[in-house]
């Protein structure tokens, strides 16, 4: 009789992982569950409900044999010997730590949950992004409520990230298992490590106490989102003084202590980890009476922040200080490439921005729907993290928005374009069509560093690319803050 695990919550970590541990866990019986019954039904059809390059493959291979997505969350969980919780845990949005601290809303409920329906002992998982002592608190709500049972709580933090949660789900640098130093905790450290020993090298499971295990995944991300703002920083000082942050991103890459992941200067970073994980780590600082420590990361944010308001800034000013009724075209709008996400995307800001000074947008994407886009446009901050019945219904229309089908249709009859995803078909666009199609002086603003600057100068376009020395007509229409 082979193991049974349930995931509750089927999103964009746990169907990926429930997914790829059924493919090479045959033997293991694994059922995704969550309340939204459309997203079940998406994970039951052809079109799954989020993008992501490979997973189509691995779930078809295992839906219907070993791995199964339902309502059905109290039978599954009952059943279950390892239940993983990979629920939302959102930025509260009022009350103590609004804006900072995580709201464990569904965690809590989640946890409750499954006190009531277990009637066996269980391994309880906990995947989302938590903050650290989370796991202390599922385990009091677990044991008051336990009527006998046992329950063990390991914490196993997620690595993923999207556009490669396949790759990295196959091949990862470490998997990271938390759990209680005592016998039962190390029997089910020891049951958890079972199931990726399947096809993770030994070596490359490490096995820490709960809060290491807690603090690992939130450390990981700072440390990841701050060389992305330390690049940043380094593109403003960059354009002010002539250097080029290609140049000086690569010649400080090649220090192998450093290394040259992770230093490519953009319009800032998004996603729904990075700045959620760092205002976590600050609350926790702050709650542990470490101010410093807590000013020092909240650094990281405002130099993101810094960064999305230098773009717009820059495409206002170059264009003869307003953008009131100009078409800008808008490349991208998805945080990254090979996602369809949309998560704290920097795309929000700088287009809100451009709004706010009155422009027409015109927005293409190849994998955002037009309905996401207008709802990320009209949302709240925070918002996005809350269940869709939370969120404001129906989005108010915003007049100055167009999304179109392909980059040429958003780019036709603009006075600029602003790239801020770097997906693979905006470097080999047509830029002398595009250009033909433009009003003159045509503007390209690039947000990833993705175009030959050069090829487009060419052209006629006026070039902004972060961190690079800039044309004269910059220079001469300095970004007033």
């Amino acid at each position: 009789m082979g193991k049974k695990i349930c995931c509750i919550g089927a999103g964009y970590v746990g169907g990926p992982t429930m997914a790829v541990i059924a493919l090479k866990c045959p033997e293991i019986e694994v059922a995704v569950v969550d309340i939204a019954a459309p997203r079940i039904n998406a994970w039951n059809s052809d079109q799954l409900p989020i993008y992501e390059p490979g997973l189509d493959d691995v779930v078809k291979q295992c839906r219907g044999k070993n791995l199964f997505f339902s309502t059905d969350v109290e039978k599954h969980v009952c059943e279950a010997d390892i239940v993983f919780v990979s629920v939302n845990t959102p930025t509260k949005t009022q009350g103590l730590g609004a804006g900072k601290a995580a709201d464990l809303t569904y965690w809590e409920s989640a946890a409750r949950m499954i006190a009531d329906v277990s009637k066996s002992s269980k391994i309880v998982v906990e995947k989302s992004t938590v903050p650290v002592k989370t796991a202390e608190a599922i385990e009091k709500i677990l044991s008051h409520n336990s009527k006998g049972i046992d329950f063990q709580i390991l914490s196993n933090p997620e690595f993923l990230a999207e556009g490669t949660a396949i790759e990295d789900l196959f091949k990862p640098d470490r998997v990271l298992i938390g759990g209680r130093e005592t016998p039962d905790g190390a029997k089910a450290v020891k049951a958890l490590k079972d199931v990726y020993a399947h096809w993770v090298p030994e070596d490359r499971i490490i096995c820490t106490n709960l809060w290491s295990a807690e603090l690992s995944k939130l450390a990981a991300n700072a440390f990841l989102a701050q060389r992305i703002s330390s690049v940043n920083a380094m593109s403003a000082l960059c354009e002010a003084t002539g250097a080029d942050v290609t140049q000086v991103s690569h010649a400080v890459g090649k220090d192998t202590r450093i290394g040259s992941k992770f230093l490519n200067a953009s319009v800032g970073f998004g996603g729904s980890c990075f700045q959620k994980d760092i205002l976590n780590l600050v609350y926790i600082c702050e709650c542990n009476g470490l101010p410093e420590v807590a000013h020092y990361w909240k650094q990281v944010i405002l130099m993101n922040d810094y960064q999305k308001t230098r773009f717009v800034n820059r495409v206002v000013a170059s264009m003869f200080n307003t953008v009131s009724n100009k078409k800008i075209a808008i490349l991208g709008f998805a945080f990254k490439k090979d996602t369809g996400d949309t998560r704290e995307t920097p795309a929000i800001d700088v287009c809100k921005g451009l709004l706010g000074d009155k422009a027409q947008l015109s927005i293409y994407d190849p994998q955002v729907s037009e309905d996401q886009i207008r709802k990320d446009l009209t949302m709240n901050k925070f918002d996005w993290d809350h269940p869709a019945h939370l969120q404001p219904s129906s989005p108010t229309a915003i007049k100055q928005l167009s999304v179109v089908w392909d980059a040429y249709e958003a780019t036709k009859d603009s006075h600029g374009i602003c790239i801020l995803t770097e997906w693979e078909e905006f470097r080999n666009l047509d830029y002398n069509k595009i250009y033909n199609n433009m009003q003159k002086p045509a503007f390209v603003f690039d947000g990833r560093n993705i175009v030959d600057a050069e090829k487009l100068r060419d052209i006629g376009f006026i070039v902004y690319s972060i961190g690079k020395p800039l044309d004269a007509w910059l220079k001469d229409m300095p970004a007033v803050a």
